[in-house]
């Protein structure tokens, strides 16, 4: 399975290919004032303006470092019904692609208390990378304010 790297902080992490819409380069957002934490705004995507979650100040409370590799993963995110819609991620350090066999994926054992969607570990060589989650990123809550665009292809 491909996967697209990334890292929060010193650590780094994966998100399954398949649920990536585009990657982009890191562009101006439409700050939302008052928005949840992780919430940073909107970005207009081929004319459509998509929620933006900051997975670095979702997961370790600070905003994501402004790198050259900091970009913009444009997700395909589940939502009712089978329908899909579009969800930015905000990563740092994003330049490559790892392919790995979902079976060398394990739980890591301190699940309880852990957020959602940080997923089973794996080795990769001197490092532990982790499997992100990107259907279990949003709480109930975030997940019904946000996501009242249009489903995909419904535009």
């Amino acid at each position: 399975m491909l996967f697209l790297a990334f890292s929060m902080g010193p650590d780094r992490y994966l998100i399954d290919v398949h649920q990536i819409e585009e990657v982009l380069p890191y562009i101006d957002v439409k700050v939302l004032p008052g928005a949840p934490t992780g919430v940073v705004g909107l970005v207009s995507y081929n004319g459509i303006p998509i929620p933006l979650i900051d997975v670095t100040l979702l997961a370790l409370g600070r905003p994501s470092e402004r790198l050259l590799s900091t970009r913009i993963v444009v997700t395909r995110y589940p939502a009712h019904g089978g329908e899909q819609r579009l969800l930015g991620l905000i990563a740092e350090r994003v330049t490559d692609t790892l392919e790995r066999d979902p079976a060398d994926f394990a739980p890591f054992g301190l699940e309880p208390g852990t957020p959602p969607y940080l997923g089973p570990v794996a080795s990769d060589g001197s490092e532990i990378i982790q499997w992100v989650k990107v259907e279990a990123l949003l709480s109930e809550e975030i997940r019904t304010a946000l996501l009242r665009q249009a489903a995909i292809g419904d535009q």
